[in-house]
């Protein structure tokens, strides 16, 4: 006998629901719930926290409005990955909204201007460490495609240590194309490359000596794979970060700190 078919408006109802779950994300955390609480663009449905962690975010729960369920530590009803650290507080948010590229990273006709490009990176901690280099050293955006890269996550935004909610990531369709537009907007693309015979100091230099405040686009790869070859070939220079000695491999969070701070140093020193 054939199963009764579901009127269409309940299928409809059913699809509405799981697209709507898939838009949402669970961060946690003390640091990421507490400051996406704090952050009035963020859309927040769910707060879930234990007694311990909601008297550690009393001030932010009352700044969110937001009315929490307090839960059992030993029985954390969220659905996050066994091996997440979540201190007894989780929050069920909807990805941010930063706005288009040109709003973004448009630079000022009086200020240097810094954004970093990254190309296929798809671990979601070296992202978090990245965004939080960005914030750190003043960057307008963290930019990368949109497939292919690591999406805004719980374990992202654990690792950015709040930078999520405050450094701008921008997840675009072609990254090739991004980078053209911002070449039209002003930017100087450095792609790091450790074979590349440039260093990384000289090219910030060659930059900072122009007429008008330099503006700067870090472009790094994926550990591994590197960059892709269009994305090398819309790069305005490749550049290398020297080593002092024989091993001279950097993971991408650790060199785009670096990059970071030797663009940073080089448009204050202008």
């Amino acid at each position: 006998m054939a199963k009764p078919t579901k009127p269409a408006w309940v299928i409809d109802k059913e699809r509405a629901r799981r697209a709507a779950a898939a838009e949402t994300l669970w961060l946690f955390g003390i640091h990421a719930v507490r400051d996406a609480l704090m952050n009035p663009a963020r859309q927040r449905l769910r707060l879930v926290v234990t007694r311990n962690a909601a008297d550690r975010l009393t001030d932010a729960i009352a700044a969110s409005g937001m009315d929490p369920e307090i839960a059992d530590a030993r029985k954390f009803p969220v659905p996050l990955d066994p091996g997440s650290v979540h201190q007894g507080a989780a929050l069920e948010v909807r990805p941010l909204d930063w706005g288009a590229l040109e709003a973004c990273c448009a630079p000022a006709p009086d200020a240097p201007a810094l954004v970093v490009l990254l190309d296929r990176v798809s671990d979601p901690h070296n992202v978090g460490a990245v965004l939080r280099s960005a914030e750190v050293f003043g960057a307008r955006a963290v930019i990368a495609p949109a497939r292919h890269a690591a999406p805004e996550t719980g374990a992202l935004a654990k690792t950015a240590s709040g930078a999520l909610e405050r450094q701008p990531y921008l997840r675009v369709k072609n990254l090739a194309d991004a980078m053209t537009r911002l070449q039209e907007m002003g930017y100087v693309l450095l792609g790091l490359d450790g074979e590349a015979e440039t260093d990384l100091s000289d090219a910030l230099a060659r930059a900072a000596a122009s007429p008008a405040p330099p503006a700067i686009g870090l472009v790094l790869g994926a550990e591994g794979p590197g960059l892709r070859d269009r994305t090398r070939a819309t790069c305005d220079a490749l550049v290398r970060i020297p080593a002092a000695g024989a091993f001279g491999s950097l993971n991408v969070s650790n060199a785009a700190a670096v990059a970071l701070y030797a663009a940073h140093m080089a448009q204050r020193a202008r």
